[in-house]
């Protein structure tokens, strides 16, 4: 039996690698000709492996064409910079901190713990289907547009065959299945945020993001760039060159899935949030991937500072991302698809026109369109915030994670989350980050308010 990890095999980064060649701009023409002409495969469309192995002689030739991609020079590079300081320079509204925030008390925490969860497991059963194969199961039960849990009572046989559930999560995250939150990478990473702080500090160092990973982290338990870094600093390269070696998923939504407790710690000063969340992203990210954490952890201490509205949280993130970049455009163009259009559906059909077919579903470009279009579109409305953000296909749990968290943040406390996404969380999560499984979300929350105020 052969043993093929996903999102690690050589002769499937090679596609990957092409496609974000051509987002960047770079002319990697000669090198797809070679790779085509040798029998190379296009990237896997939606899975982490290809199906069969390659042989030896087009896995050495994909090891030596992901070196030669590194080595052509990105016209993007100008407008889209990696650096702390490139990116502060190109950003002319650089956000100061609020003269008076209001730190958020354990309950403001606790709601977006909570909203965390309930919108990560909403989009779990249907993470890597298509958009139309989310509207047909859930037009098929009586769930559309999207108000609550999908479940399969009542699902026609053929809407279930044509659509099949994400086959690892349809056991635990269906309405008749769920039975506390069940374990996820969009709950292990803010755990291990949160770990993070309790041993280091806010002034904790990219190396320490990267001995946490290796000392804590089961390799299974991560996925495309992670996994990529992982390997990479098993193969001893250093960060932050462990985010650009072979490493196709740069640009992915990865690390901003992880900015969350360095937002909710950061109460009113969005900079120093987004600052905390470079370190974090250099380990595994470049420009835009690394633009998704700054902008969700500085909407974050926006919304943790004491700001109530969603639309101004939006605008704080923008203001740490370079305005010429691709990520900024595409939140820009989720806010301004979401004002001009009343139904949400065509909302999500504009953003699938621009973005479908030319970027993977986990890139960070497109989830983020979508994570911005919906919360403009909820306007702060909590279950709204869920169900709009999931509906629009994508990345749907981390997406729905992202969401649920400004969104219960903004709430401000537990009770203010309806019942329905709550009780079936039933204050227990499950995770392999050492010491937290089966731990509480008020738990959680306390221990985030602890970091809240560390000196």
């Amino acid at each position: 039996m052969t043993v093929r990890l996903t999102w690690a095999q050589p002769e499937d980064l090679v596609g990957h690698e092409l496609r974000q060649a051509e987002q960047d701009g770079r002319d990697a023409r000669a090198v797809a000709r070679r790779w085509s002409d040798a029998g190379g495969a296009p990237a896997p469309e939606r899975a982490g492996v290809s199906k069969a192995p390659a042989p030896p002689r087009l896995r050495a030739l994909a090891e030596r064409l992901l070196d030669e991609l590194a080595l052509i020079e990105s016209p993007s590079a100008r407008d889209e910079p990696t650096d702390l300081a490139a990116i502060r320079a190109a950003c002319p509204r650089w956000p100061a901190p609020r003269a008076r925030p209001v730190a958020p008390g354990p309950e403001r925490l606790h709601a977006a713990w909570l909203g965390r969860a309930a919108g990560c497991l909403l989009g779990k059963p249907v993470e890597k289907l298509p958009l139309d194969g989310i509207r047909a199961l859930a037009r098929a039960t009586g769930n559309w547009p999207l108000t609550t849990w999908f479940t399969a009572r009542g699902l026609p046989a053929d809407v279930a065959a044509a659509h099949p559930w994400n086959r690892r999560s349809a056991a635990t995250s269906l309405a008749e299945n769920i039975d506390g939150m069940p374990e996820d990478d969009d709950l292990n990473f803010p755990v291990l945020g949160l770990v993070l702080l309790r041993r280091h500090g806010r002034d904790f160092s990219t190396d320490d993001v990267a001995r946490l990973w290796l000392g804590t982290l089961p390799a299974g338990r991560i996925f495309t760039a992670e996994r990529i870094a992982y390997r990479n600093l098993l193969d001893g390269v250093e960060p932050p060159h462990t985010a650009r070696r072979r490493n196709p998923f740069r640009e992915w939504i990865g690390a901003q899935i992880r900015a969350d407790v360095h937002g909710w710690t950061r109460p009113g000063d969005p900079a120093a949030a987004a600052e905390q969340a470079h370190r974090d992203a250099v380990l595994s990210h470049t420009a835009n991937g690394v633009y998704g954490a700054m902008f969700t952890a500085a909407a974050l201490a926006e919304a943790a500072g004491g700001e109530t509205d969603v639309h101004g949280c939006l605008a704080a993130g923008l203001r740490v991302v370079p305005p010429r970049s691709r990520y900024a455009r595409a939140v820009r163009l989720g806010i301004e698809a979401a004002r001009a259009e009343g139904d949400f559906d065509r909302v999500v059909d504009r953003l699938h026109a621009v973005y479908a077919g030319t970027h993977h579903w986990v890139h960070v470009l497109p989830n983020a369109a979508l994570l911005a279009a919906a919360l403009t579109h909820a306007d702060g409305d909590f279950g709204r915030s869920l169900c709009a953000t999931v509906s629009g296909g994508w990345d749907t749990d981390s997406n729905g994670a992202t969401a649920g968290s400004l969104a219960g943040l903004l709430a401000g406390r537990p009770a203010a989350l309806p019942e329905h996404w709550t009780a079936p969380l039933k204050n227990r999560l499950t995770t392999s980050v050492p010491g937290f499984d089966g731990v509480g979300f008020d738990t959680l929350a306390e221990l985030t308010h602890q970091e809240v105020h560390r000196p």
